[in-house]
């Protein structure tokens, strides 16, 4: 018989829109500090002033990329010191590994952009359309004028909201006042432009029609956050043998089944059906649960943070560990002592860093030049970046086991004045006296140096010089 075609009408389910409840509570206070907070910091940073003189951007967390630098209030990274960004980045992913592992995903529930911006954005349609079963019944209904001029509405403040992250986003690569002038005059970059085109759509998209959706398909870290956690995390959990059986006559648990820890999820899930992927450890839950145990008569906890190498003593009637014997264990501590100890190498590495840096690299086609007078003259070529804001006049020395004279092409005296923050290249050459141990040695190590007049600032770089032996 011919095998019956596959039914794949199952494979696919149409999205449930989710509306969220209005709630209040501790840990729905924390979320509207952190966001915010966080808002706060994204939109006026670009805004603030820091004066590094008169030739230098005044703008205090700046990431130029036309001159390869980026400036954090009084620190100036260039290029080559990329290993601090590198170090941050570390340190930002150690940071996630101690907040997960001691608190499940509260970098979700709290401080993710995704998280943020749906928030407000959440806040915004309850604003205009009102809570969640006003939202509903709106959403069921049939187009009208009033739905109509209800999500009109909405999309406008939500296009709004988009369309000043996008430009808040720019406002980093470049001065904020001057970009801000170029886009009301409309003559800005062609660049900037598109950036916030594309910045205002995907945050349109993601923080007011995708939603959970991002968290659930697209963010890669709810598969692999288990990596992160172990029997000691604490995370947001159900205690079913105080609930169930679920409802209010005679015999049933504390649980009277009011679907409020559902309706407030931001995720649509319902967390006495135990742990689950799209958890975001939000906690909203906890404060609608609390909520309804105090109306009841009920003793709060009946969902709350739990770990669960305390779930078989809870049941068995002993009280909760106390919370910092689930943070302060040996994963946590480790995760501490790397993520500190990379804070204090960068911190290190900026107090330690030159105002200057000097790269020497022997020109080797030909390896030496034999003058006339059968001087053996060697030509390298010379960087020299002052990191300093003001010019710096550069006196260039060399130091070896023979006499040697240093000339640089184009200048007459040993010097050159480097401008402020700029890398100036020049050819130097070395000259040393017929049938001196240098000019007849194959390689002679050396020492090319830098130095500031006023001692602030000096550079060595070890080099060799080629003798007319040399093969």
């Amino acid at each position: 018989m011919p095998t019956p075609p596959l039914d794949t009408s199952s494979l696919y389910a149409a999205r449930e829109p989710i509306f969220p409840k209005r709630i209040s509570g501790r840990f729905r206070n924390l979320k509207w500090i952190v966001m915010a907070l966080a808002l706060a910091v994204y939109y006026v940073t670009p805004w603030i002033r820091w004066d590094r003189g008169p030739s230098m951007p005044d703008q205090a967390v700046l990431v130029d990329l036309a001159n390869r630098r980026f400036f954090f209030f009084g620190i100036e990274i260039w290029p080559h010191e990329f290993y601090i960004v590198a170090g941050l980045l570390v340190m930002a992913g150690l940071g996630l590994f101690l907040f997960t592992s001691a608190l499940g995903r509260v970098w979700c529930g709290y401080a993710c952009p995704q998280t943020v911006w749906t928030d407000l954005f959440i806040l915004v349609e309850r604003w205009i359309e009102g809570d969640r079963n006003n939202r509903i019944r709106l959403h069921r209904a049939p187009w009208s004028l009033q739905k109509a001029r209800l999500r009109v509405t909405k999309w406008t403040v939500w296009l709004l909201i988009a369309l000043m992250t996008g430009g808040a986003w720019v406002f980093y690569f470049t001065d904020a006042p001057t970009l801000a002038r170029d886009l009301l005059a409309l003559d800005a970059h062609p660049v900037a432009w598109l950036t916030i085109a594309t910045l205002t759509a995907t945050t349109f998209f993601f923080g007011g029609f995708a939603r959970e959706q991002i968290c659930i398909y697209a963010c890669p870290w709810p598969r692999i956050q288990a990596a992160m956690m172990d029997e000691d995390t604490l995370t947001v959990a159900y205690r079913d043998w105080r609930g169930e059986p679920r409802g209010k006559g005679a015999g049933a648990g504390d649980c009277i089944d009011c679907m409020t820890c559902v309706n407030v999820c931001p995720m649509g899930i319902d967390i006495r059906d135990g742990q689950q992927m799209e958890c975001i450890t939000c906690a909203l839950c906890i404060d609608a649960c609390d909520q309804m145990m105090e109306r009841t008569g009920r003793p709060k906890g009946l969902i709350g943070y739990l770990a669960l190498s305390d779930e078989t003593a809870e049941r068995a009637g002993a009280k909760p560990r106390p919370v910092w014997r689930h943070v302060l264990r040996p994963r946590t501590i480790l995760y501490t002592v790397m993520w500190s100890g990379i804070g204090v190498l960068i911190v290190l590495a900026l107090l330690m860093r030159s105002q200057v840096d000097m790269n020497v690299t022997p020109v080797r086609n030909p390896l030496f030049v034999t003058l006339s007078d059968g001087t053996i003259r060697n030509a390298y070529e010379l960087r020299l970046r002052n990191k300093q804001h003001d010019d710096v006049i550069y006196e260039l020395g060399v130091d070896a086991t023979g006499p040697l004279v240093l000339a640089i092409e184009g200048e007459e005296a040993q010097r050159l004045i480097v401008p402020a923050d700029q890398t100036m290249t020049r050819r130097v050459y070395l000259s040393a006296p017929p049938e001196s141990p240098l000019a007849t040695s194959e390689t002679t190590p050396l020492t090319l140096t830098a130095r500031d007049p006023a001692g602030a600032a000096a550079a060595d770089v070890e080099s060799v010089f080629h003798g007319k032996d040399a093969k």
